[in-house]
């Protein structure tokens, strides 16, 4: 009988070594394990304990953030390896070189050599030569106009302009001395009128001043100056007043501007001045300018703190100082009444010196009396004659 062929080829059976769970779960661990390896591979870790090599992309953000070689990292049984924080570079203060530098790039080193060279070599500006501390002292004073000695004796500019006079021996001395001229034309216009002599003191920013004070020199008058000083109490002494608060240079400055303002006159006194003249420091320069000129200096006392007459005693030039106000009470029998006190001074001393304004009540009051004045025994002098007769020096 034939055979009957078999229907299907029976498969042949697998080893048993491929049907053992185990070899088959050891199997999958080893498939983890090799992607596991793979993945590190591609982030840049390493296998079997080789130090391993940064990524190009990691290594070139590393250069340029702070230019160091990225340390060896183990990356045995990890998947993924965080590359460490990028730090800003400090800013050179001294030379720093750290044990292996990397290769830096051209803008790099240029900074870094630059750094280096500003901490080694000082730039010149740190180190200036001894000769600059000159520059740091004050700067010279500006030049002034140069000392000029006083001149003395008849060369003096006040004994030049002063009124000539003669005094009879023995016989007391009154000078009649008027400030604030000038600036009142019609008062002052009267006042000059009178027969004198009188010695009349001008203001340096009266108008027409030099046409003022020469018409009242031709009519047999003295002249002064009267410069306006700061008063202690609340009054204005006008344009260009010495002041306290002034700096030397400034209240020389003044003086000669009003010393400026016109000619013929012997000397200067003060127009209010209660404050300027108790200072003695603001008033030893206005003296100086005076006595440099050959100018003598009237105290009218607006105060009895003056520094006036000391200063001009050390300075040695000539000085005369007022005895009695006339007007302060501006009515004729007032002013008349302080002309008979002056009489009793220049009884007493010798001589005396009266201050006036060109006010009605004392112009009234001087037109009666001149005319009798020597009648009683005294003599009317030009201030400069009471200087020249008791001072001794220039």
């Amino acid at each position: 009988m034939a055979r009957k062929a078999p229907s299907k080829a029976r498969k042949s059976p697998l080893p048993r070594l491929l049907s053992n769970p185990f070899v088959l779960a050891l199997a999958a661990v080893a498939g983890v394990f090799a992607i596991a390896m793979g993945v590190a591979t591609l982030t840049g870790g390493s296998s079997g304990g080789e130090s391993g090599k940064p990524a190009p992309v990691q290594q070139a953000a590393q250069q340029q953030a702070n230019g160091q070689q990225a340390s060896g990292q183990q990356a045995s049984g990890q998947q993924a390896v965080q590359p460490p924080p990028v730090q800003s570079p400090p800013v050179p203060a001294a030379k720093v070189e750290p044990p292996a530098p990397a290769p830096q790039s051209t803008a790099q080193t240029e900074t870094e050599s630059t750094g280096k060279a500003a901490a080694e070599k000082p730039a010149p500006a740190e180190f200036r030569p001894p000769a600059t501390t000159v520059a740091m002292l004050p700067p010279p004073a500006p030049p002034s106009q140069p000392p000029v000695q006083a001149p003395s004796g008849n060369a003096a500019l006040w004994r030049k302009n002063a009124l000539p006079a003669e005094v009879p021996q023995g016989k007391p001395m009154i000078a009649i001395v008027i400030d604030d001229m000038g600036v009142d034309r019609k008062r002052s216009n009267r006042m000059a009128a009178l027969h004198g002599p009188l010695t009349l003191s001008w203001l340096p920013y009266a108008r027409d001043l030099q046409v003022q004070a020469r018409a009242a020199r031709a009519n047999g008058h003295e002249l002064m100056l009267h410069m306006p000083m700061e008063p202690s109490v609340k009054a204005d002494p006008g344009p260009n007043a010495l002041l306290v608060s002034l700096d030397r240079g400034e209240i020389v400055k003044r003086v000669r501007g009003a010393l400026d303002s016109f000619d013929g006159y012997v000397g200067v006194n003060n127009h209010m001045g209660s404050r300027f003249t108790a200072d003695r420091a603001a008033l030893a320069p206005v003296l100086a300018e005076l006595h440099r000129r050959g100018l003598l200096w009237l105290d009218s006392r607006t105060t009895p703190n003056s520094a006036g007459i000391g200063l001009a005693r050390e300075l040695k030039m000539p000085w005369i100082g007022r005895d009695i106000f006339l007007d302060n009470q501006d009515t004729v029998a007032a002013v008349k009444a302080q002309l008979a006190k002056t009489e009793q001074v220049a009884r007493r001393q010798g001589y005396a010196v009266a201050i006036g304004h060109p006010h009605d009540a004392t112009i009234d009051a001087l037109a009666s009396w001149m005319p009798d004045v020597q009648k009683r025994g005294f003599v009317l002098v030009p201030v400069s004659t009471l200087v020249r007769m008791r001072h001794t020096g220039g």
